[in-house]
């Protein structure tokens, strides 16, 4: 059945005559004393103070409570839209108009898609809304939008749930801003910390959001390049390594900006592992959906090894740029000058060969999967602390998350640390000297023989230094961009 109208081709849903509220009222098989009792009830919810009306901070209070993040600043606008005649405070009756405007528009755009007229919304009639208004969703995805709505998990979304979902999304419900509104609660990791919406590289803003991930991984980068550099010199060295003398030693020789050797290959290599990371993550999904026979969701586990190898295939894939990216750090200067870029990659390519270029890919591949599930397992251990002991049970704020996520990362960064040092030395080596390590393993027995457990860990200190300052610039500056883009 054709959703669009005629007459605009455009509009994903078709037209409906004007509803009234008790229309809305036959929907949710209320009577217009039960619908007052629960508005008022709704309005005692905010309203914890009993002062009669609700300021800014109750509702900022009250979205934290029914965990709604903070940074979607659903509060400012719900204040905003409440406020009819902006004097600060909302009594009552500007509550219950908005709750009456609010309920009419989610019936309206709930009939439009319901176009079976049977007071509910099925999967397929969601599709189809969905696809005419130019966004594809998977079947995985789709089935999370419904479960996400649907609270009695029985396959189809009636108006009460609707509503439920949409009742205090203060913008206007448009099947786009819908969409939209589910795609905040559904993120997943793209690599530096910078975090995309699932299902967006179906989506019309999906090179927007690529921007905006590009941008604040580049300036992130850019700003704890002193401290890579530090980091990878440290790694290399085989006698005692100690942090000032290395300092003192790139100052001496490369000046201010040898801190910043190598960050120009750092930045390129963003957008092409970002993009194939995320797309691999998402044609794994579904080969291990139809793997586990046209599952819908694959589940944690397979969500945790759909990441892990999208990010080994990624790492794989730019694996070159990061081998000459250490090289460039890691080379000695000739005639008070660094390396070249093209000249140290001919050289590499004529003394060494191709193989060169993939030097210490083995460990790194290694560090992905441990990475990733020590980094969620305490990730989620560490949110449930703080949403038990501190938060009282309301969902942590982006300040609690942000903290969550430097810890968890410190944490998984900090356990593969030793392939992460068995890397570096193997990618920073030339394989054409007679000291050149063997593999990996002759490289993991050299250094423990020569420097003990303790040369599995030079360069640790600078690189938990630059988990904090990477993960806050990363994500305000992915906020500034989503602003600046349209996307917030």
């Amino acid at each position: 059945m054709c959703l669009g109208s005629n007459n605009n081709s455009n509009n994903p849903v078709k037209k409906m005559v004007p509803l009234s509220m008790d229309d809305v009222l036959l929907a949710l098989g209320e009577t217009t004393e039960e619908r007052e009792l629960r508005i008022r009830g709704q309005f005692n919810f905010f309203d914890v103070a009993k002062n009669g009306y609700l300021d800014y901070a109750q509702i900022e209070a009250g979205l934290s409570a029914l965990q709604i993040p903070p940074e979607y600043k659903y509060a400012k606008d719900l204040f905003k839209v409440c406020d009819a005649d902006s004097d600060g405070r909302i009594d009552y009756l500007e509550f219950r108009r908005y709750m009456d405007d609010k309920e009419l528009e989610l019936y309206q755009i709930f009939q439009s898609i319901d176009v079976e007229q049977d007071g509910s919304i099925q999967t397929e009639e969601l599709s189809d809304a969905l696809g005419r208004a130019g966004i594809e969703m998977s079947e995985g995805d789709l089935a999370r939008f419904v479960e996400h709505v649907d609270k009695d998990n029985n396959g189809i979304i009636t108006f009460e749930e609707w509503r439920d979902f949409l009742l205090l999304y203060p913008h206007e419900a448009t099947i786009e801003n819908i969409y939209e509104h589910w795609e905040r609660v559904c993120l997943v990791d793209i690599g530096e910390h910078a975090v995309i919406p699932e299902g967006i590289s179906k989506h019309g803003n999906a090179i927007k959001y690529f921007i905006a991930g590009g941008i604040a991984g580049a300036i992130s980068r850019t700003a704890t390049a002193p401290l890579d550099r530090l980091k990878v010199v440290l790694q290399v060295q085989t006698t005692n390594a100690s942090i000032m003398p290395a300092i003192m030693k790139i100052r001496q020789q490369d000046g201010l900006l040898g801190f910043f050797r190598g960050n120009g290959l750092n930045i390129v290599k963003i957008a092409p592992e970002s993009a194939i990371k995320f797309y691999a993550y998402e044609m794994l999904k579904k080969v291990l959906g139809d793997v586990q026979g046209n599952k819908s969701d694959i589940g944690l586990t397979g969500r945790l090894f759909a990441g892990g190898m999208a990010g080994a295939i990624a790492q794989a894939s730019i694996f070159p740029l990061e081998v000459i990216k250490t090289r460039l750090q890691t080379c000695a200067n000739e005639g008070g000058t660094g390396p070249k870029l093209i000249t140290l990659t001919k050289s590499m390519l004529v003394q060494e060969g191709p193989r060169a270029f993939y030097r210490g890919l083995v460990p790194s591949l290694l560090g992905i999967i441990p990475y990733a599930g020590i980094d969620l397992a305490a990730y989620e251990t560490l949110k449930d602390i703080s949403k038990r002991h501190i938060l009282n049970d309301s969902e942590p704020g982006v300040i609690v998350q942000l903290g969550c996520g430097t810890v968890s990362g410190a944490l998984g960064a900090t356990c593969v640390y030793p392939l992460q040092v068995i890397r570096t030395r193997l990618m920073a080596q030339p394989t054409n000297t007679s000291d050149a390590y063997k593999g990996m393993s002759d490289a993991f027995w050299r250094t423990f023989q020569h420097e003990g457990f303790k040369g599995f860990y030079k360069g640790l200190f600078p690189n938990l230094l630059k988990v904090v300052p990477a993960a806050s610039i990363t994500y305000m500056v992915y906020e500034t961009m989503k602003k600046n883009l349209d996307l917030d």
